[in-house]
């Protein structure tokens, strides 16, 4: 994979065919635009390159009261490109000063001089530039003028689909995991350090891992316990666990933690990364009249989590 994060730093590419977009959560509508971009590069002989932002533009231009977090991080989002089939990916850095360009400079300082593009690609909603003016439109109008060619992916191919990320964010708020996942066409992830805890798990029979994320802008499910594959950098393998996200109110805790329980594993892995993939919600979180009944309860939490769990081996 090649990734470009200096837009004056650009090769010539070879019949460039390019989409545009921030491709958060690389879900499956994005795979249909993924898609097209390869195939018609390969009609032309061309290139793909796929052109996303870093912050996501929300996080730039957006009038939100609340902080938008994303699905995954920049590291993530190339990995799953880059498993999609494109070798080419150029990042721009979005700032104010880029998202108030006219539309018009966007087409010709930008697509034009930067790509060069023999075919551009585009959802029928992408909009660019100042005021999100630019759309499709404006793109074909100018095609003539530039000598490119541009092609519109029909709502209703993307819209059959019903999905977005912002509906993937939605679902995971509400700890729908499984339609999460369906419309990623992936796991969840969440990865982070494990940093010291109260080890009241270990007390309980139950150790935990403490993790600490290391995107403070990524998603975090909603409050509760799951089922959830676990790796990390000191083990190799997959392992079974389940997974708590909150406020441990049986014990009156206060602040929201994420702790997982993993499955036959005892080794040492305090101050190492570990990467968590969220497979089915269990429940809800729930203040416990005692220790025992919360015993009682993770008991039969691990008894569901190795049935859903079953079909997945190390």
């Amino acid at each position: 994979m090649h990734l470009y994060n200096d837009i004056t730093l650009l090769p010539v590419f070879r019949n460039a065919v390019i989409t545009i977009g921030t491709f958060d959560g690389v879900h499956e509508g994005h795979s249909r635009i993924i898609s097209q971009l390869i195939n018609e590069a390969e009609l032309v002989k061309g290139t793909p390159v796929v052109i996303t932002f870093y912050p996501h533009p929300k996080q730039v231009v957006g009038q939100y009261k609340k902080p938008v977090f994303v699905l995954n991080t920049q590291e993530e989002k190339y990995r799953l490109l880059e498993s999609k089939g494109i070798d080419h990916i150029v990042c721009v850095p979005f700032t104010k000063t880029f998202a108030e360009q006219p539309p018009e400079t966007y087409i010709k300082d930008f697509i034009v001089e930067k790509f060069h593009p023999h075919t551009i690609i585009i959802g029928y909603d992408h909009r660019f530039g100042r005021n999100r003016e630019g759309d499709y439109k404006l793109l074909e109008d100018a095609a003539h003028t530039y000598q490119y060619k541009v092609k519109e992916i029909p709502e209703y191919i993307l819209k059959s689909s019903i999905i977005s990320s912002t509906k993937i964010r939605e679902a995971l708020l509400t700890g729908e995991i499984d339609i999460a996942n369906e419309f990623l066409g992936y796991a969840y992830t969440l990865s982070g350090k494990v940093t010291e805890g109260k080890k009241l798990g270990r007390t309980l029979g139950y150790p935990t891992a403490n993790m600490a994320i290391h995107h403070p802008s990524k998603l975090i499910p909603a409050k509760g316990i799951y089922a959830v594959m676990v790796k990390t950098e000191a083990v190799p393998g997959r392992f079974k666990g389940m997974m708590s996200i909150g406020t441990n109110p049986t014990v009156d805790g206060k602040v929201q933690t994420l702790e997982v329980n993993i499955f036959d594993f005892d080794a040492d892995i305090y101050n190492t990364d570990i990467e968590v993939s969220f497979i089915k919600k269990l429940r809800n979180e729930e203040k416990f009249n005692s220790l025992q009944e919360l015993v009682v309860q993770m008991k039969l939490d691990k008894i569901d989590t190795l049935n859903i769990l079953k079909e997945y081996n190390k």
